[in-house]
This record gives structure tokens, sequence and C-alpha cells, in this order.
């Protein structure tokens, strides 16, 4: 059954920038997955990465609490229905109620939090209460609690990101490791890591990754060509779990070729080939940059990665734990038919 409807392949046509017939022949070739499809195009080197169009951002707000000594932080996310309320003085303070009472009783997730007892009487029961006097349904809807040796946490201005990062180090260097933490979490926020490392991404993942990136790399060269620009270097990994040691004595052999084709002399290669090694590595580990935290650029400076920065620092202090939650994500788009909507309001 054909998948591509007018409204399926205008939100894929805003999610990947591709052509309205490619949309349309990616979700029919799909049956209207949109996911799929987005990937369908990526691979043809059709489409860029998707925007997340497809997620809406709920009303309510993020926090965080962190303990007096930086060893329990704990992460809530609560919706409300407006954005008026949920900058309400009331809301806010209720959301610092709820995860100090989290963090209090070491309850872990939504789901313990919704079967505790606050105040004496039950969550379900406390949160009625507060839905009653604020006048909106409040949803109490994603909740983590992390420890460590040393543990810290960041909420954007907005309210609407908040990161958690736990570590081992030194107890000499636990005051640092807590600075750090803080930074690392504001870097988080900004770049959105889904792994703390390269090795935790699904080998299924790299490799589609791994044909996508190529497409677009492909697809972005034949406009540069057509522009008269330098090429960008196509590359045949994309993440460092894929660079074995035989893959760089591959690409240093190459290398090596290409430097005796061009007539340089062997002294001089140890200069040389150290470097070119250096940019492989960069040009085939582009999926770590997006994805892994400790591959990433410094937001503080990018001239390190996040690894470096935190080597710098101590090298006692490794991440053990990551939990990013963004207001509303994975929260479907509802649309209702507008007329339908105002009959409804109207008791029609």
């Amino acid at each position: 059954m054909a998948g591509a409807t007018p409204k399926l392949i205008k939100e894929l046509r805003e999610m990947t920038g591709a052509g309205m017939l490619d949309c349309k022949n990616a979700l029919n070739e799909t049956d209207g997955d949109l996911e799929k499809a987005v990937q369908a195009l990526r691979e043809a080197g059709l489409g860029k990465a998707a925007k997340k169009a497809g997620n809406v951002a709920a009303e309510g707000v993020v926090a965080v609490k962190v303990n007096d000594d930086n060893t329990v932080a704990t992460l809530l996310e609560l919706n409300a229905q407006t954005d008026f309320v949920a900058k309400n003085q009331n809301f806010l303070d209720l959301t610092q109620e709820i995860v100090s009472h989290a963090q209090a009783n070491n309850i872990a997730d939504a789901e313990a939090l919704a079967a505790s007892t606050i105040n004496g009487t039950s969550f379900s029961d406390f949160l009625n209460g507060k839905i009653a006097t604020i006048g909106e349904n409040l949803v109490a809807r994603k909740l983590t609690t992390v420890t460590g040796t040393v543990v810290n946490g960041y909420v954007h201005t907005n309210g609407r990101v908040g990161v958690l990062l736990a570590a081992t180090c030194d107890e000499a260097v636990k005051e640092k490791a807590a600075t750090l933490l803080k930074s690392l979490a504001m870097h988080a926020s900004a770049m959105k890591p889904t792994v703390i490392s390269y090795t935790d991404l699904d080998p299924a993942f790299v490799d589609s990754e791994n044909r996508a990136i190529v497409a677009e790399i492909t697809a972005d060269n034949d406009e540069l060509k057509r522009l008269g620009k330098p090429l960008k270097n196509i590359p045949d990994f994309v993440s460092r779990s894929q660079l074995t040691e035989d893959a760089i004595a591959t690409a240093k052999a190459a290398f090596e070729a290409e430097l005796k084709e061009q007539g340089k002399p062997e002294k001089i290669w140890a200069n040389i080939i150290p470097g070119k090694i250096e940019r492989y590595i960069t040009d085939n580990t582009q999926l770590d940059g997006r994805f892994a935290l400790l591959s990433q650029a410094y937001v503080m400076d990018d001239k390190k990665t996040v690894e470096q920065a935190i080597a710098d620092v101590d090298a006692s202090i490794k991440i053990t734990a990551y939990v990013r939650f963004e207001l509303g994500e994975g929260i479907e788009k509802v649309e209702e038919d507008f007329a339908a909507e105002v009959a409804k309001q109207m008791g029609k």
C-alpha cells in the first residue's frame, strides 16, 4: 500500500530538505514510515540528517537538584499545558518540591515517583490537588537520578534543557572535577551528544550512518565541483570503532605510495605522514563528533576534544553517566481539524 500522503510528504520535506518527488517515492517505498524514508533519502544522497520536525516541545520546565557533596543529582521534567502556567511561580515551586522529594527518597524514575507517597498522601492525589489549584493538567513525565564519586548538573536559562553527569576521580581533585562536570553539562546542553563514547554507538547505527554520510558528502562535492570550489574528502569510515590497526596501516601505506609517486624524498616522510594520518582519522570519525560526548570539540575551547579537556584537568576523571532531558522531546505532534476543535470547545 502506498504510504505517501500530502501531510507526510510535507513533513518529510521539512525534515530533510529533499524534493517533493523524492519524498513521495521514499514514502511509497517505505509504506509511509517517516524514519525509514529519512534514512532512504540520506543513503541516496538526497537529504540531510533529519530535523526533529515530528517532535513538539510541550510546555513546562526541566529541573535539576544536586546534593551538597556532589554525589547525587536528580533531573525532572514536569509538563503543563501552557507556557503561561510554566512560568508561574507556583508551578516553578512545585517542580522544586517534586525534584527534592525524589532525591530525598532515592526515587529513580517517573514510574517510581508516581508510586511514591509525598506529604503523607499518594503522589497522584498530591498532583491532582496541584492540578485543581493551578487549573491545568500537569504531568511528571521524566525523572532520573545519578550517583557517583562526583556528579553535577545544569539547566539552561530557559528551563527547557537539563543535563546530569557523573564521574569517578581521585578524592584530591573532586572539587575540580565537580566544576568541570558543570562546564561539560553546559556543553552537552548545546551540542546534544547521545552517548558518552564512540564505543557506546550501536554498530548497526554506525554502518547505516556510514552509507548516509558518504552519500551526503558525495552530493555536496557535486555542487562544489559545479561551483569550482575545493572538494571534501570522502571518508572510508565514520567512527573510531571502525578504524582498526589494519585500516590505519592501509591508509599509511597509501600515503607513502602517494609521496613516492610525487617524488618526495623518503627521509622527510616522517614529517609529513603523521599529519596526514591525523587528518585521515578526523575525516573518518565524523559520526563520533556528532554523537559521542568525549569526541566532540569542546565548546569552551574548540581546539580540544572533550576527552582532552578532561585529561587536562586530571587523568583520574572518568565519565560514568550522562543524561540529557529536552522539554517535550519524544512527544508526538497531535494535529486536530480546526473546525472540529472549535466545535468541541463550544460543546457541539
